[in-house]
């Protein structure tokens, strides 16, 4: 049997990794913070600055640009628009929403509890 990973990337606030917390935005967050989850288990994380953070308009596109060049397979925000989510969806990137501030590891938790896959 094939190893199953899967790369979730967080909008978070900073630059704490799993102890951070959830962004309220997606487009203009501060971060992405990207756990790479092997067989169910937490294999890597890393943190990305985003460069749109300080975008008056068309933050979205240059998030998700970034996400897919990372090979990202899910993405978690707290609003994610419709230009950034349309674009996600043209990607294939699984997006959800998050509560703001809940923290990064209590995110992946959830998704690991409910099963949650790539496909």
């Amino acid at each position: 049997m094939g190893k199953k990973s899967l790369k979730i990337a967080v909008a978070t606030v900073g630059n704490r990794g799993l102890e951070d917390e959830a962004s309220p935005y997606f487009g203009k967050t501060k971060t992405f913070t990207i756990v790479t989850v092997t067989n169910g288990e937490i294999e890597d994380v890393k943190i990305l600055q985003n460069p749109a953070a300080t975008y008056e308009q068309g933050a979205g596109p240059v998030a998700v640009q970034l996400l897919a060049k990372e090979g990202v397979n899910l993405a978690v925000g707290g609003e994610i628009g419709p230009g950034a989510s349309t674009l996600l969806d043209q990607h294939k990137i699984r997006h959800i929403t998050a509560k703001p501030h809940t923290k990064v590891s209590e995110i992946v938790k959830k998704l690991l509890k409910e099963g949650i896959t790539s496909t």
